[in-house]
């Protein structure tokens, strides 16, 4: 497809240091996240898409350009990095304009481009202001308006919601939201992994430089066959049903919920255990409130894959 990211064998070393490793991967438009531990190989995978690196081995693709490709590579890329890096004493207007220009834009055109970009992102207020006197979260509105101002259609994002508060993240995740409805690609790393679950269209997941997981988190589940399943049960017979539950037979885990009105259980077999607690429901005249999975999370996946694999490995 004329539209994806394709990693073809991707490898990269930094001398005997692995960053990621044979990773093929094709992703198309739309919000991705990249979830995994430090040194996972986020950083590296996010590098290459922007061409900060070059592969050690393998190809890397992004819409039909290659990085030694630079003007038409780096015409279609914005990237939000983590840290400030800004030049001392320069607005927020100046800053987008400037860069603009850099990118090749007339006087004008980038006026109306760095003026869009601060709207889009909530600072039009502040844009005459230096930037040195912004707050944590007015500079990462502003490294934002950086990133999508000169109209990119692949946009790299490494913690984008650090220091924005509820209503920010709020506005700014929808910025998100209309970049991947315009066919475009938001590449973004977060340690928050609810915000992930909440944004992102599809998963990766990375361990160790390899990508253990890519696809949406139901149909990651679905696909781990050895995954234990989680079940909540909302019941005022709650301590009744724990207390009876391990008699299904295929059911490893049983735990009551703080307030005592509901439980979760973790079974190898969903159909077998949804056909079976509804039966003995039925026998022992239950009122059940709500029943359904509670592990369908980029969280919960990440626990079991990661988390927890690595516990078992030690």
């Amino acid at each position: 497809m004329t539209d994806t990211i394709r990693f073809e064998g991707v490898s990269r070393f930094y001398g005997d240091v692995l960053g990621v490793n044979r990773v093929d991967l094709e992703l198309e438009p739309g919000i991705i996240g990249l979830v995994g531990p430090n040194g996972a190989g986020k950083s590296t995978l996010m590098n290459l898409v922007t061409g900060l690196v070059s592969p050690s081995r393998g190809r890397v693709v992004v819409r039909c350009v290659e990085p030694r490709d630079s003007e038409a590579f780096y015409r279609r890329i914005g990237y939000c990095t983590q840290y400030d890096a800004f030049p001392v004493g320069m607005t927020g207007r100046r800053l987008l304009v400037s860069l603009l220009r850099v990118h090749g834009f007339a006087e004008g055109r980038a006026d109306e481009l760095a003026n869009a970009a601060l709207e889009r992102v909530g600072m039009t207020a502040a844009a005459d202001r230096s930037v040195d006197a912004y707050s944590k979260g007015m500079r990462q509105r502003i490294k934002l308006a950086q990133a999508i101002c000169h109209e990119p259609d692949v946009l790299v994002l490494d913690e984008p919601l650090n220091g924005l508060d509820p209503q920010a993240r709020a506005e700014v995740t929808e910025v998100f939201r209309e970049f991947g409805a315009t066919g475009a690609h938001v590449l973004i790393s977060s340690h928050i992994l609810h915000e992930v679950d909440a944004i992102s269209d599809r998963v990766v997941f990375l361990d160790n430089g390899y990508v253990i997981a890519e696809g949406d988190a139901p149909g990651i589940k679905g696909e781990l066959k050895q995954y234990p399943m989680q079940v909540f049960v909302r019941s005022e017979h709650a301590p009744a049903i724990a207390s009876r539950l391990f008699e299904l037979g295929h059911v490893t885990e049983v735990r009551l919920h703080d307030d005592g009105a509901g439980l979760f259980a973790r079974t190898p077999d969903a159909d077998r255990f949804f056909l079976a607690f509804n039966r003995l429901s039925l026998a022992e005249a239950w009122h059940v409130e709500a029943i359904g999975t509670a592990d369908e999370t980029v969280e919960a996946i990440y626990n079991y894959l990661v988390v927890d694999g690595a516990a078992g490995a030690s």
